[in-house]
């Protein structure tokens, strides 16, 4: 072995790498170097060493020389085998192009011509604006509502319940933000990226659908504030103190004011940015002249309301010429007396005693804090459709105020959540964040520890401030149709009419800009085909048609007019969205997925679990048949993906929970042996390619199907023979052709491939280790050697008897196919019989409803036909069931078959056996050929494969005679395991 490297002391006066000396150096006049330098080049006082490869060192050469261009960089000597074989830049290529375990980059890239800058910090880029979108309009005009009729303790019960399940999505979504690089496209393009593509696309479409929807609760909200506290005079259809008027307005006014603020959004992004901040200050100061306003109130200075017992009276019952007049006198002309009775020639007839029972009196509607109206309000007073508000009792005049809707604990749950979704407004800013990892989680977090503050002391103070019968006023209908936060605001109503209009305006101005950009995001991303059309932009970046499609959805909202029934259809959508958020963290976390690492401290996985139950138990609690309908939409969209095939490779962790659970399953079969009662037909199809590396014979795994009926194990296994490191590409394509192949006949399998020097080897090794763990197959299906007399290579057939051998001697099930070119499609039905021939006294089945044909060999050896014809219907069956397995009949010495004719053939002279043999094979085949003739498969007992190579031929021979004349057969040789049921 030569010498590559001379080793020496290196020069402590030359820097390293300066001397271009690179493995080995010797001093210079120590060498014998030819004039040509081939083993050696002096340095300095050195020679540097090339040895055997010489030729093939570079790392002294240039970059470039004047001569040529080399290949190689300098330094780059190690991995110039590689350098030389693909190249650098082709190298690079290929990897980049096989990279598939990456984010993609986000779609908003493709339309920015300049990279921004990030500058937004967390109070300007995140806490601000979810503080923004949190509080919406319920705070204004449901609120004291829902504290009236749940009472303090069940009111605080929802608040805290909504926002401890925002609260830990919040933690989720912390995590998410943490885990990595946060990219740039907003709360959707965190969560999909988390998700993967299929739940990915359905929470993008359930948070598309809550923003939109969402929209026109907005719309609804502001022209109820409008047209029912601010100007009562605009109405078109008349009193707005009737719900069918009311309603006809607010779709009206809300058609109107929806294509007003979709022209904005079209034409003036840069106007709704600037309107954010105003409705930001907007309700910032109404919840602050609300808080004064509670503080500043007494008996003195509040309006006062009118009660007859514990009814609550109507203004316009109780104003007589804009005087208030509390009193049941029947001097008081249109008063609470003229409501309950009627005079008629000086004869009263008054409603019920309930006049007569109780006093008429004036209270203060807010009498402030120190009026320990809160006790009072502790309990819940829910009450029906058409009754009085806190009582079971219907109205007999128009001087109560009535229920328009029966509440509940669940129905206000639903009303209420909206108030604390918009969770994700500081997200959808990442990538105007300078550090989005810390902004995203404490702003938000911090936006949702004060609004749930500003909830939980706003039910507190409004239950001890305002009268009960007032809270349950939702219209304002007894102090003359006012809004009771306006009333109870300081210095005055203006602050919170004007206030709540700005506020809730610009909320449904967000939300209609930031719908239809979600939804051309998620068209951009094509995980949803029929979305694709919504990614078009306009050339200023707008998206048109994904604005229109809200707009249309936003006006179906408007349309149903009741704030009250949109707003439960909100808090599926966003419930839904929340729920997987925090599903997809718990499992990621649990699943142990190598990419989830979040940073974020306070994040544990019980909290995501927690957050999940609480979302789908709100879904329920607040409507069920929405929250069916809702998860029957996120199954239809995550199905529809998965039909489609997304092309997205984002990762997700329900393909860890697939891995976690496939594991388990494995290893639970890896514990024993199945019992007879679960046996599954488990085929591996060894199926044999054409010199283009395509199936030759496509139509076993049609058969192979038809056979396990659906049920089991197919595996499509395929042998190449060659030398794997010249021939890897070539497996590549083959393998990719066999998965077309099963996935265009809708086979449940597996396909694989396996590149040997030897085919017969590589068949061995297919038949001994294909499957894992448990999950093995224990039936082999192998093709007819067609045409091997013709052939004058022996392997044609020899390749077959080796791999039935190897079959037998795995104590598997064989199964050998003749004419498979004939055998129908899946999709094709024939008609006739199914015949299987009994030989030797092993009986083999057809599947059920098949009508079969059965034919035996006697004990002599002299084929006799069996006319008899029979069916597997199970109603021909009878009940009793007995299942006899090879070890039973081992100890069962009656059950013992007798010796059988061929062994006794195989026993006679050599001389005398094959022509046995072939008289039997030629017997056999005429009673087939007379019996079964019609008949669409014939089942047939595969012989014992010859021990030796002397009897290969005649085997072949003898089978050829024996199946000479069909159509279509199956050659089936048992494993000797076999479980036999029998029904008596």
């Amino acid at each position: 072995m030569s010498q590559r490297f001379i080793v020496t002391k290196a020069d402590e006066e030359a820097p390293i790498g300066e001397t271009g000396g690179s493995y080995g150096a010797v001093p210079g006049q120590e060498l014998n170097h030819s004039a040509s330098n081939d083993a050696g080049k002096h340095v300095g006082q050195y020679a540097v060493i090339y040895g055997d490869d010489s030729d093939r060192n570079k790392d002294n050469e240039p970059l470039a020389s004047n001569d040529e261009l080399s290949p190689f960089s300098n330094q780059m000597a190690l991995y110039e085998d590689d350098l030389s074989e693909r190249g650098k830049i082709s190298q690079i290529i290929n990897r980049i192009s096989n990279y598939q375990a990456g984010i993609e980059p986000n779609i908003s890239e493709q339309y920015s011509d300049k990279p921004k800058q990030a500058k937004l910090g967390t109070l300007l880029g995140v806490y601000l604006p979810t503080i923004q979108n949190i509080f919406g309009v319920l705070l204004f005009i449901r609120m004291t509502w829902i504290v009236g009729m749940a009472g303090a303790l069940e009111s605080l019960g929802i608040v805290i319940i909504c926002c401890c399940t925002t609260m830990l999505t919040a933690i989720s979504m912390s995590a998410i933000a943490t885990n990595g690089v946060v990219p740039a496209g907003g709360s959707y393009f965190m969560i999909s990226r988390s998700l993967g593509p299929e739940f990915g696309g359905a929470v993008g479409i359930l948070f598309y659908l809550g923003t939109t929807v969402a929209s026109s609760m907005y719309i609804i909200g502001s022209i109820e504030i409008l047209v029912k506290y601010m100007a009562p005079q605009m109405s078109i259809f008349g009193d707005m103190d009737i719900q069918a008027n009311a309603f006809n307005n607010y779709r009206v006014y809300g058609t109107c004011v929806l294509i007003l603020l979709a022209i904005i959004v079209f034409i003036g992004v840069a106007f709704v940015s600037k309107f954010a901040a105003l409705s930001l200050a907007c309700v910032i100061l109404s919840i602050f002249s609300i808080y004064i306003g509670i503080f500043v109130a007494n008996p003195d200075s509040s309006l006062s309301i009118c009660t007859l017992g514990d009814r609550l009276m109507s203004s316009k019952i109780v104003e007589v010429n804009g005087t208030f007049m509390c009193s049941k006198s029947p001097n008081i002309s249109g008063g609470i007396f003229s409501t309950y009775c009627t005079v008629f020639n000086g004869t009263t007839d008054c409603r019920g005693d309930y006049l007569e029972d109780h006093q008429a009196k004036t209270i203060p509607g807010i009498p402030g804090l120190g009026s320990g109206v809160f006790v009072a309000n502790l309990n819940n007073r829910y009450t029906r459709k058409d009754k009085i508000i806190g009582t079971d009792t219907s109205s007999v005049s128009q001087a109560e105020i009535i229920a328009d809707i029966t509440s509940s604990f669940m129905v206000l749950l639903a009303i209420y959540f909206p108030s604390c979704t918009g969770i994700m407004a500081g997200s959808n800013r990442s990538g105007d964040l300078a550090d989005a990892s810390r902004s995203i989680p404490t702003g938000t977090i911090a936006a949702i520890a004060t609004t749930s503050f500003v909830y939980i002391t706003s039910v507190i103070f409004f239950a001890g401030t305002v009268e009960g019968d007032l809270l349950r006023d939702k219209y304002g209908a007894s102090i003359n149709g006012g809004l009771l936060v306006a009333k109870l605001a300081w210095p005055n109503e203006w602050v919170i009419l004007v206030g709540s209009f700005l506020s809730t305006l610009g909320a449904g101005l967000q939300s209609l800009t930031g719908a239809p950009r979600l939804l051309q995001a998620i068209g951009s991303d094509g995980v949803i085909p029929f979305l694709k059309v919504f990614s078009v932009t306009t050339k200023r970046g707008e998206p048109f048609r994904a604005l229109i499609m809200t707009v249309l959805i936003s006006e179906v909202g408007i349309l149903i007019a009741s704030l009250d029934d949109v707003a439960p259809i909100i808090t599926m959508f966003f419930l839904m969205c929340y729920g997987f958020v925090n599903m997809a963290c718990a499992l990621q976390t649990l699943l142990r997925t190598p990419s989830w690492r979040p940073r974020f401290r306070f994040y544990h996985w019980v909290l995501s679990l927690i957050g999940m139950a609480l979302c789908i138990t709100l879904m329920f609690i607040s409507s069920w048949y929405y929250a069916l309908a809702a998860i029957a939409l996120a199954f239809f969209i995550y199905k529809y993906i998965e039909y489609k095939g997304a092309e997205k490779e984002w990762g997700d962790g329900i393909r860890g929970l697939a891995m976690s659970a496939a594991r388990y399953s494995l290893l639970r079969l890896q514990q024993g042996p199945p019992h007879t009662k679960n046996w599954r037909p488990q085929i591996l199809v060894l199926m044999k390619m054409d010199e283009n590396l395509q199936p030759k014979y496509p139509n076993m795994i049609n058969f192979a199907s038809q056979l396990k009926a659906g049920k089991g194990l197919t595996l499509i296994n395929s042998v190449v023979e060659g030398d794997f490191k010249e021939r890897y590409a070539d497996a590549q394509a083959a393998k990719q052709t066999l998965n077309k192949l099963v996935e265009s006949t809708g086979v449940k399998g597996f396909a694989d491939l396996v590149i040997s020097a030897d085919i017969t080897a590589g068949l061995c090794h297919m038949i001994q280790n294909a499957g894992l763990g448990g999950l093995r197959h224990n039936t082999v299906m192998i093709g007819w050697p067609y045409g091997w007399r013709h052939d004058h290579n022996a392997k044609s057939y020899r390749v077959f008897l080796e791999a039935v051998k190897n079959i037998n001697a795995g104590q598997m099930a064989l199964l050998a196919v003749k004419g498979i070119n004939n055998f129908p499609p899946s999709s094709e039905k024939l008609k006739g019989t199914i015949d299987p021939q009994d030989i030797l006294d092993n009986v083999h089945r057809s599947p059920a409803q098949v009508k079969i044909q059965l034919e035996t060999v006697t004990e002599e050896g002299l084929p006799t036909g069996l006319n008899t014809e029979s069916s597997t219907d199970e109603e021909k069956l009878e009940k009793h069931q007995y299942t006899f397995t090879p070890s039973s009949l081992k100890s069962d010495k009656k059950a013992t078959s007798p010796p059988s004719p061929v062994n006794d053939l195989l026993s006679m002279k050599p001389d005398q056996r094959n022509v046995r043999r072939m008289h039997t094979a030629v017997r056999l085949n005429e009673v087939i050929i007379e019996k079964s003739h019609e008949s669409q498969l014939v089942i047939l007992n595969l012989p014992a494969p010859p021990k030796t190579e002397a009897g290969e031929l005649n085997y072949m021979e003898f089978l050829e005679v024996l199946t000479e004349g069909l159509d279509r057969v199956l050659m089936v040789r048992g494993s000797g395991h076999e479980v036999i049921t029998i029904y008596s």
